[in-house]
């Protein structure tokens, strides 16, 4: 099957990185290590382009879009590592009454959407992580007794939130959505990954050639844009069927595609990779991060399991 896209689609996909780079390309995001925090004026901007309201219908004020341009947006803010609870966000757009503000980027999205509390949406959920602002920027729900923890990614703020009933028993991860919006910023990262690890094997010389040359340099880079493809294909298709167990295996592939991509970029790399003068080890923490804040990673695994081990209809005895 070939996932050609259509000339909107690219376009918007266009617009969406040309938007990014131009507000947010690698000077603003070294600033925002210096200085972490949510740029909220960006986060308007986003707003106002349609970004978090891309799948709200025109009639409620949305772009009217699908869940396929959707992944082909947030394929791109997982390239430039843009900070925030973006994918909360954009489901509060969704979530009904109270949370009007998401879409347009005046409410900002904590943990998965529900109740509003000022300008900021919040739902406590279950055992979960949770993406944070800082406190001059939140303003909290039910959330009490919130714990902060120490997040590896500098960008991302934790916090843990305790045991609500009837709440989400796993966090923003579960909902298949979240999870394969998720996805579709590691699969972003995976591919910038790759052509940082490229770009370095052909300008970087060692014994009077570009280490690119050499096989075992090859390979890891063949190895990363065979995992972004197969990938792609998979978060794509997922987008189109939104199939519980498509976006399982999207997750699944995504995921294998920003970790292992990040690590062997940092190979590429050699120590340089692990200074805070490089990109690279921002991609390898935030792919960290979501990769368990998208819920147990266990679940899509065993979701995929049970229907291979179920029976198939009429062969049941």
């Amino acid at each position: 099957m070939h996932f050609q896209l259509t000339d909107d689609q690219r376009a918007l996909r266009d617009g969406v990185r040309e938007l990014l780079e131009g507000r947010f390309g690698r000077q603003a995001l070294r600033a925002a290590l210096d200085a972490p925090g949510l740029d909220r004026a960006l986060w308007r901007e986003l707003g106002e382009a349609g970004f978090f309201a891309l799948r709200l219908p025109e009639a409620e004020g949305g772009v009217g879009l699908g869940l396929p341009e959707a992944v082909l947006a947030f394929e791109q803010v997982g390239r430039v590592l843009l900070p925030g609870p973006l994918v909360a966000t954009h489901l509060a757009a969704g979530a009904g009454a109270g949370s009007e503000g998401a879409g347009s980027g005046a409410a900002v999205g904590a943990g998965v959407p529900g109740a509003a509390t000022g300008e900021t949406v919040v739902t406590a959920v279950q055992g979960g992580l949770v993406e944070w602002l800082d406190e001059a920027d939140v303003v909290v729900g039910d959330a009490s007794g919130a714990v902060p923890l120490r997040s590896v990614d500098p960008l991302t703020p934790l916090h843990r939130v305790p045991d609500r009933e009837g709440a989400n028993p796993h966090g923003e991860g579960t909902d298949p959505p979240a999870v394969l919006l998720t996805a579709a910023e590691q699969l972003g990262s995976a591919s910038r990954t790759c052509e940082l690890a490229v770009q370095h094997a052909r300008a970087r010389e060692q014994f009077g050639q570009p280490v690119g040359a050499f096989q075992a340099i090859k390979h890891l880079c063949a190895g990363m844009l065979e995992r972004v493809e197969t990938a792609r294909a998979a978060v794509y298709a997922a987008a189109v069927t939104a199939d519980p167990l498509d976006i399982a295996t999207a997750r699944l592939l995504a995921d294998e595609a920003a970790l292992r991509g990040a690590r062997d970029c940092l190979q590429v790399h050699g120590g340089m990779g692990f200074t805070w003068e490089s990109d690279v080890h921002l991609h390898l923490k935030r792919a960290w991060v979501r990769a368990c804040r998208s819920g147990d990673v266990t679940e899509s695994e065993e979701a995929l399991a049970g229907d291979l081990l179920s029976d198939p209809p009429g062969m049941a005895v």
